[in-house]
């Protein structure tokens, strides 16, 4: 556990895939659920950092980590960046999986921010998992967690949104793992 009282800056983070699953242990978890989806098991952690998800199936095991720079194990760790604007990659899962993911890094003015936090809110009042934190200050904004998923036959997309409110920045990430073609 990494024992934060607030989320840390977004400088701190990274984002990684990893072709194994991660203990808990290594994460301070706030919130976990598991979905069925498609063929695909997803197991969805909420972090004070970011998130954890871990979609596997009988073939094949991919973890995503949006967290804080750390003793993550390296055995088995297929793409590592630092969250600073916008990135992607495209991994090769197995013979017949491939992983997408791509994050952006947005700052925003106070205005915007409000009205995207906003938005958020009330796309995660018609589907997906949403985590409220504790607010860092008394009378802001409080950081949310939001995650929702769409799959179809051979392939499952998530996306990600996490708020920071001290920066008013969101970090989104989208992921897609599908059948290679």
């Amino acid at each position: 556990m990494h024992g934060l009282l607030a989320r840390p800056p977004i400088a701190d983070l990274v984002l990684q895939v990893h072709g194994r699953t991660l203990h808990p242990e290594f994460f301070d978890v706030l919130s976990t659920h598991r979905l069925r989806r498609e063929g695909f098991d997803l197991a969805v952690r909420i972090t004070r950092s970011g998130h954890v998800l871990t979609i596997e199936n009988e073939r094949m095991i991919a973890t995503e980590v949006v967290d804080v720079e750390g003793p993550l194990p390296s055995d088995r760790l297929l793409w590592n960046a630092r969250l600073r604007g916008e990135h992607g990659g495209t991994i090769r899962l197995w013979d017949d999986r491939t992983y997408r993911v791509n994050f952006q890094v947005e700052t925003l003015t106070p205005a915007a921010f409000r009205h995207v936090h906003d938005e958020i809110l009330t796309d995660a009042c018609r589907e997906g998992i949403l985590h409220h934190f504790s607010p860092n200050r008394r009378l802001s904004f409080a950081p949310l967690a939001y995650v929702k998923f769409d799959s179809k036959p051979g392939c499952l997309f998530v996306s990600t949104f996490h708020t920071f409110p001290d920066e008013h920045a969101i970090v989104k990430t989208q992921s897609l793992l599908e059948r290679s073609v």
